[in-house]
């Protein structure tokens, strides 16, 4: 019956996994980022964040959890490709930015969740989910690292294949 949340969330916790690890691996060992500036990249991430999540939840409330994962899946694709192929220091810099909005639209998996399970099924189903994402957890970063030593923009082309199976599986989203 949660098959969609299930999926979704070990998605979530697939590409959340490229974002920790590789992404920044990306900007220290490609691009030369400092310790203070990986720092200053974490604060910029958490103000404009601050001010990003209370219009996420209103977005979710005005236009539903499929038009804002759709919304991120999209993103996603295209900053995954540019992680693999940008040569710029401060565009990839904005793309770290982006990449840490876009992981706050995750919300929205929950929330589907939230309206669709019986009540008794919330709390062991979110157990379930938590225990799925971090399956993910577990096996990426070994394969990413792997993977990354034969190319280091595999691990972001296949983040940009999760997040195309991601944006047509919330199509299933009722909106009803």
């Amino acid at each position: 019956k949660y098959w969609l949340f299930y999926f979704l969330t070990f998605m979530a916790g697939a590409r959340r996994q490229i974002f920790i690890a590789f992404a920044v691996f990306l900007l220290v060992k490609k691009f030369g980022f400092s310790v203070q500036e990986i720092t200053i990249l974490f604060l910029v991430n958490n103000v404009i964040n601050f001010f990003i999540n209370p219009l996420i939840g209103k977005f979710i409330v005005r236009y539903g959890e499929r038009k804002l994962l759709s919304i991120e899946y999209f993103f996603l694709i295209l900053i995954f490709i540019a992680y693999a192929y940008v040569d710029s220091k401060m565009i990839v810099a904005g793309l770290y930015v982006l990449d840490h909005v876009f992981f706050n639209f995750a919300t929205g998996i929950k929330t589907f969740f939230q309206k669709i399970a019986f009540p008794e099924d919330i709390a062991p189903s979110m157990a379930v989910g938590f225990t799925i994402n971090h399956i993910a957890a577990v096996v990426l970063p070994v394969l990413g690292g792997l993977l990354w030593m034969v190319d280091y923009k595999i691990p972001f082309m296949a983040g940009a294949f999760f997040s195309l199976i991601s944006l047509g599986l919330v199509q299933f989203i009722r909106t009803d």
